[in-house]
């Protein structure tokens, strides 16, 4: 079965920071863009970050660029999403996905969503004290 699963998510405090993992099964993910996107209650998905597939093209939006980091090890087939300083307002659940495109910030929007092949089913990030 072709699947990616996140994991990582919890209940932190403001300020905490989180490593989110975005790990892949039935198929090789180093062939892949991977992108994170995070849905926050009664709001649409938001694209946050994605990575090609050496790690070599990496976007990060701007509402997260100084504090998250993404990172892959294709060894591990594996894609990693380093969240630290953590807001009230990151709380959402965060979807990996994983498709063959090239990562830019328009795969990041919207019109970007249809193109990736695979998603996750989500890990839920809350941050509160």
């Amino acid at each position: 079965q072709l699947q990616l699963v996140e994991s990582g998510g919890g209940l932190v405090q403001p300020g905490g920071s989180l490593r989110l993992s975005c790990a892949a099964s039935g198929f090789t993910l180093d062939s892949y863009t991977v992108g994170w996107f995070r849905q926050a209650p009664g709001r649409e998905r938001e694209g946050v970050s994605c990575i090609s597939t050496s790690g070599g093209r990496i976007r990060l939006t701007d509402s997260v660029k100084d504090r998250f980091t993404i990172s892959r090890d294709n060894a591990d087939n594996t894609v990693y999403l380093q969240i630290d300083s953590l807001k009230p307002e990151d709380t959402g659940i965060y979807y990996c996905a994983a498709g063959r495109l090239l990562c830019t910030y328009g795969s990041l929007r919207p019109t970007g969503v249809s193109e990736y092949d695979y998603w996750g089913q989500g890990t839920q990030v809350t941050v509160s004290s």
